[in-house]
């Protein structure tokens, strides 16, 4: 049996439920954060909890639970449900509205499932298609994925594998990962502002033997990058192969992503 969390009580997770008042269901208004365990611990917790509490923040929700509270749910949590290598998600929810519009005590939601990462997947790649779009409060992890959602078709109809968001001949994010190119020129780029600044992106960023760069990329330079990749929790590190049907340097998984890739996976306490 798996367990869930619901405002602070452990409950079987087929008894995990919020009625139907509740703002993230009458308008999609709520945030969350993922993160894996490995081995039963958490990986890099204090960066996740710290975006947690920033979009809680900007979105004007005040979980009832602190930090160390929280800290210690996720350990139990972890701990009843017996499985080492998993996926935990925890969201923050509008609360029951009393009109359906206006904000209430926020519900706090925390799941738990299995994860399986399969290192194998870093040497097929992905194919991206473009598509003109800014994410509303992009700095923040909401739950509205409507955009990426409805695209669904559109990504199949150009035999892709996922969207890459722009806007004004800016390069952006895709909806559930960071986006980095090497240029013409050799450097290391990612968009520097009107995204989510994921996790894996501040540890990259943090590698400065690569100066690696968080700046503006421009849409145009794509066509001449000698490579590109996505980043997230679950992605680690997915080369980008094509663009819009066009091979991004030789359409094949790059040198700087599999060493990037290599480096996370060997960091002590992470992604290995």
């Amino acid at each position: 049996m798996s367990y869930a969390i619901i405002n602070g009580a452990i409950v079987p997770e087929s008894e995990a439920k919020v009625l139907i008042s509740d703002l993230s269901i009458q308008r999609g208004y709520g945030i969350f954060d993922y993160f894996r365990t490995r081995a039963g611990q958490p990986v890099f917790l204090e960066d996740h909890l710290d975006r947690f509490y920033h979009s809680a923040s900007v979105m004007r929700l005040s979980p009832e639970v602190d930090r160390e509270r929280l800290k210690h749910l996720l350990a139990e949590l972890i701990e009843i449900n017996g499985a080492p290598n998993a996926g935990i998600r925890i969201t923050l929810t509008g609360g029951y509205s009393e009109n359906g519009y206006t904000l209430a005590a926020p519900n706090l939601l925390i799941t738990l499932a299995p994860y399986h990462y399969d290192p194998a997947s870093f040497d097929k790649g992905i194919k991206l298609v473009t598509h003109d779009f800014q994410r509303q409060l992009p700095e923040v992890k909401t739950i509205d994925y409507l955009q990426a959602i409805y695209l669904q078709p559109f990504i199949r109809e150009h035999e892709a594998d996922d969207v890459l968001y722009h806007q004004n001949g800016a390069v952006r994010e895709c909806p559930r990962a960071n986006f980095w190119a090497v240029t013409e020129n050799g450097t290391l780029v990612t968009p520097a502002d009107r995204i989510l600044k994921g996790v894996t992106r501040k540890m990259i960023l943090g590698m400065e033997d690569l100066r690696p760069q968080a700046a503006h990329l421009p849409l145009s330079a794509l066509s001449t990058a000698r490579e590109a990749f996505i980043t997230s929790t679950t992605k680690i590190v997915t080369p980008v192969t094509h663009i819009d049907g066009l091979p991004i340097g030789s359409g094949r998984p790059g040198p700087v992503a599999k060493a990037i890739f290599d480096r996370l996976l060997g960091m002590r306490g992470g992604y290995e």
